[in-house]
């Protein structure tokens, strides 16, 4: 499918030489940038995991810091205040 764009010059002049360097035609260039850009919104990074700890401050082990009923809970059960 062809289509029109608006570029910006300095950014196509990069594009053509970056596209160039990899013995490519620009609008392969372009589609393989959209098509991993793309790829990337689609398949998110994975949570990253939260440190408990045994003793001291932190989150109790079973704790799940994701439910706001869970830490009024746990917050109630210590008997601490905010």
């Amino acid at each position: 499918m062809r289509t029109t764009l608006s570029i910006d010059d300095a950014l196509l002049t990069r594009a053509k030489r970056r596209a160039a360097q990899r013995g490519q035609t620009l609008g392969q260039y372009v589609e393989e940038a959209v098509r991993r850009d793309l790829v990337s919104v689609e398949q998110p990074s994975p949570a990253p995991t939260l440190p408990t700890f045994t003793r001291g401050t932190g989150l109790r082990r079973g704790l799940n810091p994701s439910s706001n009923r869970a830490l009024y809970d746990a917050l109630d059960a210590s008997g601490d205040t905010a």
